[in-house]
């Protein structure tokens, strides 16, 4: 069987698709910072879909890594001509796989950040784009302003030609782009964080100011930072996916991305220098992306938290099973409708109901093995982001809170650290050991855990909020969260229905 490669393609089995277009007739167009299986799943799939139809060939893609981990990325994909394979996992089982040539090159910036420099500064180059994950944008969790005091930023500073930060490396480009009267590039993050292009503005130009005020003003006023959402769940590839497409369809790829067949991306139409036609695949351009924004942050992300604690607690340990669950599904729906929803402005071309039941398919199908695992980590930078809002919201429009107080509740539960059969849990957030200590003193203090303001503000102070949180609580340790969840919903009616 061999590998993956440009000369390989013509022997794949007809049922998988290939690039059909020539790649030796693409170009590079985009710099692409972050290159994992979001990206690969997501904005380069969206590109090869436009190059299969003859279109964007002068968009292609060039992956730069900034982390040390991202040096094996640079080996597999260089190994493979730059190619990998995109499976979707249908719910009924089926496997749709493709193969997607848009990426042309990958640079590992720790090698050589001159030619990861210059390459942005190729007046090629029109669009840098970003998945750095949230910590990737360098701001304090609690005053989000930028770090000055990172070691790396740090270093930049000092060093600007020699970069290690994507910070460094994105300015420094930028400055000598101005130098050569070269229209600035426009970036363009695709992470899945509120305001996303308004983070990353605020971050370069605090970067850009602290080397030079000058800098810093220029680039605030003439860098274009598009706002986007984009939603697609993208699991961590495993060994038996691997083993998998080559077993089913004779590939031998060293790091093919799986995900799910859902795929949004809307996104702002504000580019500096151009940017492919994403309108013909699919992606909605708009003038404000905040309505999609909040309807995925309180409907899907919140969502998340609403059934993974709960779920966890109650012995499961996919996200799949818990929504092939009647008790559970009506719980979040009940959400969604009820407390998530009435804090929604009208989103343009969404049909709220429909989105709903699409978001309960999503995570019911079993092929995708989302683990709660990972839905209930790093909650702390979630809850106050994604749930939190919808409880001040509801609160001072005098709207349903009980469902939203009780994923409060069954956070605060998990955060105990055992499970209703005695076992242990794994807790993983940057605030691990404060949010354990006040959860294990639940019986003398019952409000420590919402007491913390840095992550609930004055919620606590709500009398409403306070005593559902509490009512939960006490059932939870008193019944267990499926006893718990039948109370909630009996008493709210049957938001599945």
């Amino acid at each position: 069987m061999p590998a993956l490669s440009n000369a390989s393609l013509s022997h794949l089995e007809p049922r998988v698709a290939v690039p059909c277009y020539d790649r030796r007739a693409v170009t590079p167009g985009i710099v692409h910072i972050g290159v994992g299986g979001f990206h690969r799943a997501h904005q380069a799939m969206y590109l090869d879909e436009l190059m299969r139809r003859g279109q964007a060939l002068d968009w292609g893609i060039v992956g730069v890594g900034v982390m040390p981990g991202d040096r094996l990325m640079r080996e597999v994909l260089a190994a493979q001509d730059h190619l990998y394979t995109l499976v979707v996992k249908h719910p009924g089982g089926e496997r749709e796989p493709r193969v997607i040539g848009a990426m042309l090159d990958y640079l590992f910036a720790p090698d050589d950040p001159e030619a990861v420099i210059e390459r942005m500064a190729d007046p090629a180059i029109r669009i840098v784009s970003l998945t750095v994950t949230e910590g990737g944008y360098n701001f304090h969790p609690v005053s989000g302003e930028f770090d000055l005091d990172n070691r790396d930023v740090q270093h930049d500073l000092a060093n600007p030609v020699a970069p290690r930060s994507a910070f460094g490396l994105v300015v420094e480009a930028l400055v000598r782009r101005r130098e050569r009267g070269l229209a600035p590039f426009t970036i363009m993050s695709c992470d899945n964080i509120q305001g996303n292009g308004d983070v990353a503005r605020r971050m370069f130009a605090a970067f850009a100011r602290a080397r030079d005020p000058a800098l810093g003003e220029w680039l605030e006023a003439k860098v274009a930072f598009p706002n986007a959402m984009v939603d697609r769940i993208t699991p961590v590839t495993q060994p038996a996916d691997i083993e998998e497409l080559a077993s089913e369809f004779g590939i031998e790829d060293a790091w093919p991305v799986v995900c799910e067949p859902f795929t949004q991306w809307v996104l702002e139409d504000h580019f500096t220098c151009g940017r492919p036609a994403f309108e013909q695949v699919g992606v909605q351009l708009v003038e404000d992306v905040v309505p999609y924004e909040l309807m995925k942050l309180r409907l899907l992300n919140a969502s998340h938290q609403a059934l993974c604690y709960f779920g966890y607690l109650a012995g499961y340990r996919y996200a799949h099973e818990v929504c092939r669950d009647p008790l559970f599904v009506d719980f979040l729906l009940g959400y969604m409708r009820h407390e998530g929803s009435p804090t929604l402005a009208p989103v343009p071309g969404v049909d709220l109901e429909q989105y709903r039941q699409t978001l309960i398919e999503r995570f019911a199908n079993p092929e995708i093995k989302d683990t709660l695992a990972r839905l209930c980590a790093e909650s702390s930078d979630r809850i106050p982001k994604w749930l939190v809002p919808v409880i001040r919201e509801q609160l001072e429009a005098g709207g349903e809170i009980r469902r939203s107080a009780a994923v409060v509740a069954s956070w605060a539960r998990y955060a105990e650290g055992i499970d209703e059969q005695g076992e242990p849990i794994v807790v993983v957030d940057r605030l691990k050991d404060e949010l354990m200590a006040l959860a294990a003193v639940y019986r003398s203090r019952p409000t420590a855990f919402i007491d913390n303001r840095e992550l609930f503000g004055d919620l606590v102070e709500h009398e409403r909020f306070r005593d559902a949180y509490l009512s939960t609580l006490r059932s939870l340790h008193e019944y267990g969260a499926r006893t718990t969840l039948e109370a909630l919903t009996g008493e709210q009616g049957q938001g599945a229905k």
